[in-house]
């Protein structure tokens, strides 16, 4: 089994690449692991990590001078494939961040945390970075071995809009709640970190190499 970490230049890369070889390990998973900016390698991987740090706008380019955007679309229609932080961003139509397109594979927008938001009588602070709880709204694979209401860390000032609720499968609070986790058939995408989320991250990556891409 092949699995593909995109690298389009942006994002936490060899940490990523890190937690899954762990995952794999902890889970007895033998599998070839590669972190790659050749589309070629991601049309041939049989499973796709998708991750992302940094602003919305320079990864959008990123992608599509590399040529990624049309390896990782492919891969989105037939592969599982896991997007993370801005990689879960990206998979929607269209973010305030810049005002810029994403890959349209999901319906929505992703919107900005609003500092007029109150906590405890104080304004929300942005980013919202840290430890937080996340809600499983629906039954999934990939949540196996996970508790309810489980920690995971988070760094973002713009949070995933999903269009359909259906799309939703996990959310957690931060002056109102908000979609964490979205997911469809193949796909599936955390606002939050894995390779930072500790033990939870580790069981969410091994779960998502031991996944068929089926629900």
């Amino acid at each position: 089994m092949k699995v593909a970490i995109v690298n389009y230049g942006m994002g936490n890369l060899h940490s990523v690449l890190k937690s899954v070889q762990a995952s794999g390990q902890l889970q007895q998973i033998k599998a070839e692991i590669m972190l790659t900016s050749e589309p070629d390698e991601v049309y041939a991987a049989d499973k796709i990590i998708f991750p992302g740090q940094g602003a919305m706008p320079d990864c959008m380019a990123a992608l599509l001078k590399s040529g990624l955007a049309e390896a990782l679309m492919d891969g989105l229609q037939r592969k599982p494939f896991f997007g993370i932080c801005v990689g879960a961003q990206l998979l929607f139509e269209h973010s305030e961040e810049g005002n810029t397109s994403g890959l349209g594979w999901f319906p929505g927008c992703v919107k900005r945390f609003q500092s007029t938001v109150a906590v405890n009588n104080r304004p929300l602070k942005i980013p919202h970075m840290g430890w937080n709880r996340v809600h499983q709204t629906q039954q999934h694979p990939l949540f196996a071995g996970i508790s309810q209401n489980e920690w995971f860390y988070f760094v973002h000032s713009y949070y995933l809009a999903p269009q359909e609720s259906s799309l939703v499968l996990g959310i957690s609070d931060y002056g109102e709640d908000f979609a964490c986790i979205v997911g469809r058939d193949n796909v599936f995408a955390t606002q939050f970190h894995t390779e930072k989320s500790h033990v939870a991250g580790l069981q969410l990556l091994g779960n998502f190499l031991k996944w068929d891409g089926t629900q």
